[in-house]
């Protein structure tokens, strides 16, 4: 598989510097379409992706990362954009595509490109429905067949071009041995028959990739402890808040690298007017001053001229549905001690507060809510419908 043409440019075949196997880097449009239809003949396909979200102001795909039948391929998205050839392998459903950790993956490529999903296997989400202790994919891979994964790239730059080889080797350890878990995994929850618990929580990661949050780099409300600030402060932090997206934007990196949440709200509850009392605050250093001082003193000046910004609205409490909440926590924690696996695995959080809300009073109700979890309706309705009917005695 996967054999080079010797006209077909953009595949640079590079032996590895942790001397696996050699890896193969894609740069060019007709070697991404040769790798496509090459995928689309597998039945296991390992996948993985890098981003730039400590880098960036808008973080992106940076590299995607794939290992079938023994070999190692990385797609560089930024030579070549449009990698949209591989979308069908995405969405076939006669390939098992392999992560760990899918949910952000997943997120990040219907995000950029439009992707839809089928067939997945996640390794993480299977370790934890074994309940193992340790489910980062080092952790696993340790256990499991004595590797070792280095760490030295986690928090690399990975839009920065050209790549070394070294983080590129790096970058393919992240599938290299997924396909090699994934049977591992696989067998374990068969013989422990959770297997079907795992098919359901993988369907729902495809049914249900996130939308990425929407980023507002003039949110102050995602500042932390802003909701506990006076009204005068506030109308001071909102100013700030808008100075430093804009000066992040315009640097292209990400809101921390500017100035901190912390620094903020200092600046905004002392309101300086002048450059020395604005280094005298702590997480100002005279660089910072040099750099920000006039438009930071401007913000503050302008948000003492201004009103607060209004504060979001809160649902209404309802005390009903927080002592049924409280019930199906106390019923899944124990449950979940039962199965030996931590709380959400025997019901997600996000199902169980859909549950209390609608508050269902029989079976046919409760599937509404639970039918995307067949296992879990069939082994746990009747207890789930008996916990809710005595929270509201």
């Amino acid at each position: 598989m996967f054999s080079v043409p010797s006209e077909v440019s953009g595949r640079t075949i590079i032996a590895p510097m942790s001397a696996v196997t050699p890896w193969t880097l894609i740069t060019e449009p007709e070697a991404l379409r040769q790798l496509a239809d090459e995928l689309n003949t597998e039945g296991l396909v390992a996948v993985d992706t890098e981003s730039n979200s400590l880098h960036a102001f808008q973080e992106q795909v940076c590299l995607v990362q794939f290992t079938a039948n023994g070999d190692d391929i990385l797609v560089d998205p930024l030579a070549v954009p449009d990698i949209s050839p591989l979308g069908p392998l995405f969405e076939n459903p006669g390939i098992e595509k392999i992560f760990h950790a899918a949910e952000y993956d997943l997120m990040v490529l219907a995000r950029d490109y439009d992707f839809r999903f089928a067939n997945l296997f996640d390794t993480m989400v299977a370790a934890r429905i074994l309940g193992r202790d340790k489910v980062g994919l080092g952790n696993l891979l340790e256990a499991e067949f004595g590797v070792k994964l280095a760490k030295k790239h986690q928090r690399a730059n990975w839009g920065r071009r050209p790549l070394t080889a070294d983080m590129l080797d790096y970058a393919r350890l992240d599938t290299h041995y997924l396909i090699e878990l994934r049977t591992k995994l696989k067998q374990d929850l068969m013989e422990r028959e959770r297997w079907a618990i795992a098919e359901e929580d993988f369907r729902r990661l495809v049914d249900t990739v996130l939308e990425p949050p929407e980023f507002d780099a003039s949110d102050v409300w995602r500042v932390k402890g802003a909701s506990k600030l006076q009204p005068e402060v506030l109308a001071v932090l909102q100013k700030l808040v808008d100075y430093r997206g804009e000066q992040a934007k315009r640097a292209d990196v990400p809101l921390f690298k500017i100035l901190g949440d912390k620094t903020l709200v200092a600046i905004a509850e002392a309101r300086p007017s002048n450059n020395e009392e604005l280094g005298a605050l702590e997480g100002m250093s005279e660089g910072q001053v040099r750099r920000h001082g006039r438009g930071l003193l401007a913000a503050v000046q302008a948000g003492r001229n201004a009103g607060p910004p209004q504060r979001p609205k809160r649902s209404p409490y309802d005390e009903e549905f927080v002592e049924r909440v409280d019930a199906l926590r106390e019923w899944r924690k124990n449950a979940a001690k039962a199965m030996e696996v931590e709380s959400d695995v025997v019901l997600p959080r996000d199902l169980m507060e859909s549950i209390a809300r609608h508050n269902p009073r029989n079976p046919r109700e409760l599937e509404a809510d639970l039918g995307v979890l067949p296992w879990r309706l069939e082994h746990y309705g009747d207890e789930i419908l008996d916990v809710l009917r005595k929270a509201g005695q």
